[in-house]
């Protein structure tokens, strides 16, 4: 099983998954192409700190602001965080994921909602246009 199916299935709780286009990733040249290639980029696999530490150097960004900026915006993100749906686009227009910041929580019953069904993962989501989104799922 490789990195990103363990983290998808909950196995991971202590790391983030970072996903960058090809694109962005050549143009910053600050992350290495490393990592699960997904369509249209790769999806990195890192220990919490390290990878809140290489979201910012790749983009620029702190992690947990971004994620903060994010939450208010709702909209499908891909299970294997290869992209997603901007809730911006309009049928004519082409709206691309630039880049995506997840992490994985542990089932909390006390929590209620979506906590107690099992683990969540969190994905945040930039699109190209700018607009940032996000979405929460229980591992199945």
């Amino acid at each position: 099983m490789s990195k990103l199916e363990e983290f998808l299935a909950g196995e991971r709780l202590d790391d983030v998954a970072l996903y960058l286009t090809k694109e962005y990733l050549d143009s910053q040249g600050k992350l290495p192409n490393m990592g699960e290639a997904v369509e249209n980029g790769y999806v990195l696999v890192v220990p919490g700190d390290e990878g809140r530490r290489a979201f910012a150097a790749g983009t620029g960004m702190d992690a947990m602001k971004f994620a903060q900026s994010a939450m208010g915006e709702k909209s499908e993100i891909d299970r294997n965080l290869g992209g997603g749906v901007c809730p911006d686009a309009q049928p004519d227009e082409n709206h691309e994921v630039k880049f995506i910041f997840s992490f994985a929580e542990e089932q909390n019953e006390g929590v209620g909602g979506l906590y107690e069904d099992g683990d969540v993962i969190h994905a945040y989501a930039k699109c190209t246009c700018g607009t940032a989104y996000s979405e929460r799922w229980v591992v199945e």
